[in-house]
């Protein structure tokens, strides 16, 4: 991007008298469109997936839950914010015995 270098404002681009120059607001024109390189760039970092392990897991409260699986009373849990700030969190429990997991959303 090219900003303006009398105001900071960013330059855009406009056809006058036929010729493509970059123009501001405030009244700065550039002309020299064909001098100028102009690169795009994208910077995307993608979150990697976060593991419990059976270290972190023995660190996690335990409460009663009756696992969909194996019907075993007792599963983990943990607290993660899946949704916008003003909404609850969505609890994930594991059991205890047979290690599944799922969500509990109330």
């Amino acid at each position: 991007m090219l900003f303006c270098p009398k105001c900071g404002s960013l330059l855009k681009p406009k056809d006058e008298k036929g010729k493509r120059v970059l123009h501001c607001s405030c009244g700065f024109t550039n002309k020299d469109v064909d001098k100028v390189e102009i690169k795009e760039t994208v910077n995307k970092k993608e979150r990697e997936v976060e593991v419990i392990s059976d270290d972190q897991e023995k660190m996690l409260p335990l409460t009663d839950a009756d696992c969909p699986k194996c019907e075993h009373k007792k599963a983990h849990y943990w607290l993660v914010q899946t949704r916008a700030g003003d909404e609850p969190e969505t609890k994930f429990l594991k059991c205890q015995k047979c290690k599944h997991t799922w969500r509990d959303y109330s």
